[in-house]
Protein backbone atom coordinates (compact mmCIF):
# COMPACT_ATOMS: atom_id res chain seq x y z
CA UNK A 1 0.00 0.00 0.00
CA UNK A 2 1.32 3.35 -1.14
CA UNK A 3 1.07 6.74 0.99
CA UNK A 4 -1.74 9.94 0.48
CA UNK A 5 -0.18 12.71 -0.11
CA UNK A 6 -2.18 16.36 0.96
CA UNK A 7 -1.04 19.57 -0.99
CA UNK A 8 -2.00 22.54 -0.11
CA UNK A 9 -1.51 24.70 -3.48
CA UNK A 10 -1.01 28.49 -3.17
CA UNK A 11 0.33 30.20 -6.09
CA UNK A 12 3.54 31.48 -4.07
CA UNK A 13 3.83 28.21 -1.60
CA UNK A 14 2.63 24.77 -1.75
CA UNK A 15 2.65 23.11 1.73
CA UNK A 16 2.75 18.72 1.63
CA UNK A 17 1.87 16.16 3.72
CA UNK A 18 1.83 12.74 3.15
CA UNK A 19 0.45 9.34 5.21
CA UNK A 20 2.61 6.68 6.76
CA UNK A 21 2.63 3.44 3.93
CA UNK A 22 -0.70 1.75 5.78
CA UNK A 23 -2.32 5.81 5.21
CA UNK A 24 -3.03 6.14 9.42
CA UNK A 25 -1.16 8.82 9.76
CA UNK A 26 -0.96 11.94 8.45
CA UNK A 27 2.60 14.26 8.82
CA UNK A 28 4.14 17.38 7.48
CA UNK A 29 6.78 16.97 4.91
CA UNK A 30 7.89 19.97 2.84
CA UNK A 31 6.68 23.22 1.36
CA UNK A 32 8.04 24.15 -1.88
CA UNK A 33 7.77 26.96 -3.93
CA UNK A 34 4.70 26.35 -6.82
CA UNK A 35 6.94 26.53 -9.56
CA UNK A 36 8.65 23.49 -8.28
CA UNK A 37 6.30 21.47 -7.00
CA UNK A 38 5.43 19.00 -10.03
CA UNK A 39 9.36 18.54 -9.85
CA UNK A 40 9.45 17.86 -6.56
CA UNK A 41 6.41 15.28 -6.45
CA UNK A 42 8.31 13.49 -9.61
CA UNK A 43 10.87 12.95 -7.50
CA UNK A 44 9.37 11.80 -4.57
CA UNK A 45 7.01 9.51 -6.27
CA UNK A 46 10.41 7.48 -7.70
CA UNK A 47 11.70 7.24 -4.02
CA UNK A 48 8.15 6.09 -2.17
CA UNK A 49 5.24 5.06 -3.80
CA UNK A 50 2.09 7.23 -3.56
CA UNK A 51 -0.98 6.23 -4.60
CA UNK A 52 -3.14 9.37 -4.04
CA UNK A 53 -2.78 13.08 -4.06
CA UNK A 54 -5.47 15.23 -2.35
CA UNK A 55 -5.54 18.97 -3.16
CA UNK A 56 -7.10 20.96 -1.21
CA UNK A 57 -10.03 23.20 -2.77
CA UNK A 58 -10.66 26.64 -1.48
CA UNK A 59 -14.05 27.87 -1.24
CA UNK A 60 -15.84 30.72 0.61
CA UNK A 61 -17.82 29.99 3.51
CA UNK A 62 -20.58 30.06 0.85
CA UNK A 63 -19.16 27.49 -1.05
CA UNK A 64 -18.32 29.86 -4.14
CA UNK A 65 -14.78 30.09 -5.77
CA UNK A 66 -12.04 31.90 -3.77
CA UNK A 67 -9.88 33.77 -6.20
CA UNK A 68 -7.58 31.15 -5.31
CA UNK A 69 -9.89 28.46 -6.96
CA UNK A 70 -9.09 28.64 -10.23
CA UNK A 71 -5.08 28.50 -9.82
CA UNK A 72 -5.98 25.24 -7.84
CA UNK A 73 -8.38 23.83 -10.76
CA UNK A 74 -5.45 24.48 -13.20
CA UNK A 75 -2.72 22.71 -10.63
CA UNK A 76 -5.27 19.86 -10.46
CA UNK A 77 -4.87 19.28 -14.54
CA UNK A 78 -1.18 19.49 -14.70
CA UNK A 79 -1.20 17.02 -12.04
CA UNK A 80 -3.51 14.66 -13.07
CA UNK A 81 -1.28 15.03 -17.00
CA UNK A 82 2.13 14.19 -15.05
CA UNK A 83 0.67 11.31 -13.12
CA UNK A 84 -2.11 9.82 -14.81
CA UNK A 85 -2.23 6.47 -12.81
CA UNK A 86 -2.66 7.90 -9.77
CA UNK A 87 -5.86 9.13 -7.64
CA UNK A 88 -6.11 12.87 -7.65
CA UNK A 89 -8.95 14.17 -5.76
CA UNK A 90 -10.28 17.47 -4.00
CA UNK A 91 -10.83 18.46 -0.76
CA UNK A 92 -12.33 21.26 1.32
CA UNK A 93 -10.16 23.49 3.03
CA UNK A 94 -12.39 26.23 4.53
CA UNK A 95 -10.57 27.09 7.90
CA UNK A 96 -7.32 25.28 7.28
CA UNK A 97 -4.87 28.02 7.56
CA UNK A 98 -6.73 29.22 10.48
CA UNK A 99 -6.85 25.70 12.44
CA UNK A 100 -2.81 25.97 11.18
CA UNK A 101 -2.40 28.75 12.84
CA UNK A 102 -4.39 27.93 16.24
CA UNK A 103 -2.59 24.53 16.50
CA UNK A 104 0.71 26.65 16.60
CA UNK A 105 -0.31 28.95 19.18
CA UNK A 106 -1.45 25.66 20.96
CA UNK A 107 1.77 23.45 20.54
CA UNK A 108 3.65 27.22 22.24
CA UNK A 109 5.39 28.52 19.04
CA UNK A 110 6.14 31.82 19.42
CA UNK A 111 5.57 35.17 16.93
CA UNK A 112 8.13 34.68 14.94
CA UNK A 113 7.54 31.02 13.86
CA UNK A 114 4.21 31.35 13.84
CA UNK A 115 4.62 34.45 11.30
CA UNK A 116 6.93 31.58 8.89
CA UNK A 117 4.62 30.70 5.98
CA UNK A 118 6.17 27.80 5.15
CA UNK A 119 5.28 26.53 8.39
CA UNK A 120 1.52 27.01 8.13
CA UNK A 121 1.49 25.53 4.62
CA UNK A 122 3.19 22.37 5.41
CA UNK A 123 0.36 22.22 9.25
CA UNK A 124 -2.57 23.26 6.87
CA UNK A 125 -1.53 20.43 4.25
CA UNK A 126 -1.30 17.66 7.13
CA UNK A 127 -4.42 19.16 8.71
CA UNK A 128 -6.50 18.58 5.04
CA UNK A 129 -4.92 15.16 4.98
CA UNK A 130 -6.02 13.91 8.36
CA UNK A 131 -9.69 15.52 7.49
CA UNK A 132 -9.21 13.29 4.47
CA UNK A 133 -8.11 10.28 6.14
CA UNK A 134 -10.98 10.67 8.67
CA UNK A 135 -13.96 11.51 6.13
CA UNK A 136 -12.92 7.69 4.15
CA UNK A 137 -13.82 6.25 7.44
CA UNK A 138 -17.80 7.65 7.15
CA UNK A 139 -17.45 6.14 3.54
Amino acid sequence: MGRIMAIDYGVKRVGLAVTDPLQLIASALDTVHAQDVLAFLQSYTQKEEVDEFVVGMPKHLDGNDTNNTQHVVGFVRKLQKQFPGKKVVTHDERFTSRMAFQTMIDVGLGKKARANKETVDKISATIILQSYLESRQYL
